[in-house]
């Protein structure tokens, strides 16, 4: 393999790495907080289930972002080591801050950017990115809706229960969040794929678009290691800063951020796995109260879902320009 591939696959699990363990949060965060499991119990369940993701589900995902996007021959290595960076150094940055900002929004915008600073952007295939674009902003308001008329779909049929009720919610969190697991590890981690084997075609190993076994598994074992050491800035963020989450609400949660993750994976569309959580915890906060949710933080995640793709299109663009500039 020529260095320049080899670097390709490390940057693409390096962010493969960074993506569980910020993810990781996502999934376990209600769980923590509403005190259902042990951390390392949720976090042990969670691995095992994203790893198993892919390898369930399939790689449709992987497909649009490795060659629906733009056509491969219009690409380098160089390139992909740019958009690989820009989306590490924008994972980072928000990470340290403790904003639960969108990995997928990070990497589709570097892979934009650098696109768009080398071909232009007649080259972009628009109707991929149309996909691309509903997929990850329709699909945190499909979250909010969801997680609204999903509590009090609960409140309603549970209106004349005991408080036992709760200890049922605690348990049942465990079949939820495998649920979101395995929706999660069948999107996220195929995005990671695409990236590898569009490396693949570009430099001659592959002849066509297809994901090798030797991908998927690599990948989803990157990322079940990321998720099992955890993301503990994000997970306290996003398990307490909205508002004071109970096991119904944990519950409700993972149950409406399962279904959209897994009917964007099914349908080739990559969502945001931090942005469709983080809109069903809202979601099921104001179906109780809108006063319930502490929309100052809304805010704050708002704005950064709303800079990452230009941001990291832009660090892109840059990282490539010195890649250029130093080479040549």
């Amino acid at each position: 393999m020529p260095p320049e591939l080899i670097l390709v696959i490390i940057l693409a699990l390096v962010f493969e790495f960074i993506n569980g363990m910020r993810d990781s949060s996502n999934i376990v965060a209600t769980m923590i907080s509403s005190r259902a499991f042990h951390p390392q119990t949720a976090l042990g369940v969670t691995a095992v289930a994203e790893f198993l993701g892919p390898f369930l589900f399939g790689v449709t995902v992987a497909k649009t972002v490795g060659s629906d996007i733009v056509d491969s021959h219009l690409l380098t290595l160089h390139a992909l080591v740019a958009c690989l960076l820009a989306a590490i150094v924008w994972n980072l940055i928000t990470w340290f801050l403790g904003i639960p900002s969108s990995s997928s929004h990070a990497l589709i915008g570097g892979l934009i950017g650098v696109v768009i600073f080398t071909a232009g952007p007649g080259v972009i295939n628009l109707p991929a990115i149309y996909k691309v674009l509903a997929g990850l902003f329709l699909s945190p308001l499909a979250g909010f809706a969801a997680g609204f008329l999903v509590l009090r779909s609960i409140y309603f049929l549970a209106h004349n229960a005991s408080p036992n009720i709760n200890e049922i919610f605690k348990r049942a969190q465990l079949f939820t969040a495998i649920s979101l697991a395995f929706s999660h590890g069948t999107n996220d981690a195929q995005k990671t794929m695409g990236i590898i084997t569009l490396s693949l075609l570009i430099s001659g190993v592959l002849s066509d678009f297809t994901v090798p076994f030797w991908v998927i598994a690599v990948s989803a074992s990157i990322m079940a290691l990321g998720t099992a050491l955890g993301g503990w800035r994000l997970i306290r963020t996003l398990g307490g800063k909205f508002y004071k989450i109970r096991p119904v609400h944990s519950f409700a949660t993972q149950l409406t951020s399962a279904f959209v993750i897994l009917a964007g994976s099914l349908a080739g569309a990559p969502v945001s796995t931090t942005q469709v959580v983080s809109s069903a915890i809202v979601g099921v906060g104001a179906s109780e109260r809108f006063g319930k949710v502490r929309w100052t933080v809304v805010s704050d995640i708002l704005t950064a879902w709303l800079i990452t793709i230009p941001v990291s299109g832009l660090i892109s663009a840059g990282i490539y320009w010195l890649i250029v500039s130093v080479a040549g």
